[in-house]
């Protein structure tokens, strides 16, 4: 008591403080209490089953799922990588040029289509058709974009716009 009033602290406020503290802390006490029953229901429900066994059997059967889920990407993965090898030896690029081959006729009936893979190997058909002799085939080799043998213009043509004319499946990867 000496000590208050050498500080010149009245008793009544300082037991009105501890009052009012005291009350607070009862208060967060409550709060407290009622926060810890909520989350002893959810844990409760969490951990419904036999002491966790569920949760432990729960959790146990996602990891071997995802397990089987990497070996499947893996799989599949492996089988993509190999479709990929064989797409690359397909032929994915086309061009075609319709003319004519003879100007006696006309509808433009002879025409050039040149099938190249990714690489740009292939070959080219050319048809030409005329009334009078009647129509002539014949094919040409592609390799890296090139031909080996003189081509016309038209063959020339349909080989540019099919070396250009690549397919968005087979771009690329980055």
């Amino acid at each position: 008591m000496e000590l208050f009033e050498q500080f010149g602290i009245d008793l009544g406020y300082v037991v009105i403080g501890m009052a009012a503290v005291i009350i607070i802390l009862f208060i967060l006490l409550l709060i407290t209490m009622i926060k810890d029953a909520n989350t002893r229901k959810k844990y409760r429900i969490f951990m419904d089953g036999e002491n966790g066994k569920n949760l432990e059997k729960a959790i146990l059967d996602k990891f071997a799922a995802i397990d089987d889920l990497s070996e499947d990407t893996k799989n599949i993965h492996e089988q993509l990588e190999n479709i990929d090898g064989r797409l690359i030896k397909a032929y994915q690029k086309v061009g075609l040029v319709k003319y004519d081959a003879f100007k006696e006729i006309g509808g433009k009936l002879s025409f050039v289509l040149v099938l190249l893979t990714a690489e740009n190997d292939g070959f080219l058909i050319n048809s030409m058709h005329s009334t009078h002799e009647g129509c002539y085939t014949y094919t040409k080799e592609i390799v890296n974009g090139e031909a080996f043998v003189i081509l016309s213009e038209e063959e020339q043509q349909a080989l540019e716009e099919a070396k250009t004319n690549s397919s968005p499946l087979f771009k690329k990867k980055i």
